[in-house]
């Protein structure tokens, strides 16, 4: 599928994502500086002013405080609210003339006020300078600046502006969260990908991705929508071969059923011979094989079939029972150990069918004692059947047994007269619940095959 020109494709989004995150930090710190200056800064006010021109008219009236030590007595007073003013008076040349040691803020106010049109205030941490006023003493220029003691409330953005390392940190956490935000909204849809990848590849064939993914008009939606589409060929093929195996199945079935009718004729005419009982035999061994691929077949198609709760104990009784009289039958030992309170979600006939073929694989092997059992887990149900016989001496067979036809070079089949179909059913109808079943060796010697079923 060609890729869409699409304003909605990743590219446009990661490109969008991340240019936003950078360009949000990027505005957020550069206007922290403008906002403390229009916040700290503002227009002398006229009361200010007229503080700093009477002061000025002073000096005019008494320009003798220029050249005695009245200057600095003459540079400190109280206002109305009995707050300590001082006043700086500079020369044409920048130079505080009432004071050795100038402060440092005082300085940065006086390039501030340069800078400025006209005369302005700004608020320090604790301290407002003010000015400056320009006032001429027998031509020479000179101009007065003042500062109060007074402490303002500040927004509370511009304590970024004196924390700056705080300021740092912050802004690398906001721009983690915005690339997570971005992160998880592209691995969202990947998740629910994989998810149906996952259940698809463990034998779920109706597995699919959801509609939200879906709906997506970027390259993750298309991939999806490729999924979806694969996932209907996929199972369209399975169930077309499975269908294939059960119409041939069912089709064998009547050319041997005029075969054995023949036999039967030829047995009323009095023709009996070795090769008829020969001919009989493997009639009889193909019709069981060809009701094992029925069987194979009618499990794998029962898959999208309504599960039905009901109890273990109860579904698995009449196979238990059957076990039990042909574990006597060869003096073998059947030990049960089921909860009988044990509900769930289970295909009933597919289930008894895969557990019937492992207790009959499990007590022609045994030696003398077989066990059935639970173990209860809060999302799975364990079922463990094990015996006491020769086990799998290769462990590469311990997986592919449940392959169909497959027969391992071992001890425990080379007597089986089977075909390797009664475990792949076993293997299929555990599938189709969802489960998984695995075979494993136990010490000193002997089978356990375990059926994990979701609870």
């Amino acid at each position: 599928m060609p890729l869409r020109k699409s304003p909605n494709n990743i590219f446009v989004k990661l490109l969008l994502g991340f240019w936003l995150c950078s360009s949000l930090i990027f505005a957020f710190v550069s206007i922290l500086p403008l906002l403390q200056q229009n916040h700290d800064q503002s227009d002398l006010p006229p009361k200010l002013e007229r503080l700093l021109a009477k002061m000025a008219n002073n000096v005019i009236e008494n320009p003798q405080i220029l050249q005695s030590d009245k200057l600095k007595r003459w540079s400190r007073l109280k206002d109305k609210n009995d707050r300590q003013i001082k006043i700086f008076l500079v020369d044409e040349n920048s130079n505080v003339l009432n004071t050795h040691k100038p402060p440092r803020a005082l300085r940065r106010f006086m390039l501030m006020a340069d800078e400025a049109p006209k005369p302005i205030t700004h608020q320090f941490r604790d301290e407002l300078f003010f000015g400056p006023y320009h006032f001429k003493v027998d031509n020479t220029p000179y101009a007065i600046y003042g500062t109060l003691p007074e402490h303002h409330p500040r927004p509370w953005f511009l304590f970024f502006i004196d924390n700056k390392s705080l300021t740092i940190g912050i802004t690398i956490l906001l721009s983690g969260l915005l690339c997570g935000l971005l992160a998880w909204n592209l691995g969202k849809p990947l998740r629910s990908l994989k998810r149906s990848a996952d259940a698809l590849a463990s034998g779920d064939l109706s597995s699919r991705v959801d509609q939200a993914t879906t709906a997506r008009n970027d390259e993750i939606g298309q991939l999806a929508q490729a999924f979806n589409g694969m996932a209907d060929s996929v199972e369209e093929m399975v169930h077309s071969q499975q269908r294939l195996i059960s119409d041939i199945s069912h089709e064998l079935r009547t050319p041997l059923t005029r075969l054995k009718l023949s036999l039967a004729l030829s047995r009323k005419k009095g023709q009996e011979s070795q090769e008829i009982q020969r001919i009989e035999y493997e009639a009889d061994q193909l019709e069981q094989m060809i009701a094992e691929l029925l069987e194979l077949s009618r499990v794998k198609l029962n898959a999208k079939e309504n599960k039905l709760t009901l109890e273990l104990a109860e579904t698995l009784n009449q196979v238990i029972d059957d076990a039990d009289f042909e574990a006597e039958q060869q003096s073998k030992e059947l030990h049960i150990n089921i909860d009988e309170e044990i509900c769930l979600p289970v295909y009933p006939r597919p289930l008894s069918r895969a557990v019937e073929n492992l207790l009959r694989n499990a007590i022609r092997y045994a030696d003398s004692k077989v066990t059935i059992q639970t173990k209860s887990q809060p999302e799975h149900l364990i079922i463990e059947i094990i015996d006491d016989g020769p086990g799998i001496e290769n462990c590469n067979d311990l997986e592919a047994i449940f392959k169909p036809f497959y027969r391992p070079h071992s001890a425990r089949e080379r007597e089986s007269g089977g075909w390797g179909l009664g475990l792949a059913i076993a293997e299929a109808a555990i599938t189709a619940h969802q489960g998984n079943i695995k075979a494993e060796n136990v010490e000193p010697h002997g089978l356990r095959v375990s059926i994990t079923l979701p609870r």
